[in-house]
């Protein structure tokens, strides 16, 4: 399916962007521990963790909004965190041995 993007207006100015960028998640927030916690089971490793306070700049709940790929490109990532993990892990360790 080719759906071109739609125009944008930016700064009295309207321009059509030549591509699209998406967001691409499972649509699930994830907690940073479960993350971390993820990637130790991937990595047969424990991390060395130093919890502090929330910092200024860190957000406290955050996931990925697939809303406008699901509309454009009628596809819906189903990845769970263990899988993509996983997966990422076992592609690093090969490409970089």
């Amino acid at each position: 399916m080719q759906k071109p993007p739609l125009p944008v207006q930016n700064d009295n100015e309207t321009f059509s962007p030549p591509y699209k960028l998406y967001n691409i998640g499972n649509n699930q927030p994830v907690t940073l521990g479960r993350f971390i916690e993820v990637i130790e089971q991937s990595l047969g490793k424990v991390a060395q963790k130093n919890f502090l306070p929330m910092q200024p700049g860190d957000v406290p709940t955050t996931y990925a909004d697939v809303d406008a790929l699901m509309q454009d490109v009628g596809f819906k990532p189903c990845t769970s965190i263990e899988e993509g993990i996983s997966q990422f892990v076992a592609w690093y360790r090969d490409y970089y041995n």
